[in-house]
């Protein structure tokens, strides 16, 4: 099980793993986030604060869910083009 900060919310560090994990190329573009109960039982978390991790990285434009398929990281293209 993965050691969290005591200083930092949990679900921020989340976002920074998985933000390192897709930029990185480890899960490439088009590739599926692992799912919210994965992710809680990898990292010993909750639901919710698996899902705000999730929901940070949309907000990022880095992910795309898909209803009933799962979460899924964006094209680079794509990204460039929600950016401000």
């Amino acid at each position: 099980m993965y050691e969290f900060r005591p200083d930092t919310p949990i679900w921020v560090q989340l976002t920074d793993i998985l933000r390192s994990q897709i930029l990185s190329g480890e899960i490439p573009p088009r590739g599926k986030l692992p799912s919210i109960s994965r992710l809680m039982q990898d990292y010993g978390i909750a639901d919710q604060t698996a899902q705000k991790a999730i929901n940070a990285l949309k907000t990022e434009g880095l992910v795309r869910s898909v209803r009933g398929l799962g979460t899924f990281v964006a094209d680079p293209e794509d990204r460039s083009k929600d950016a401000p």
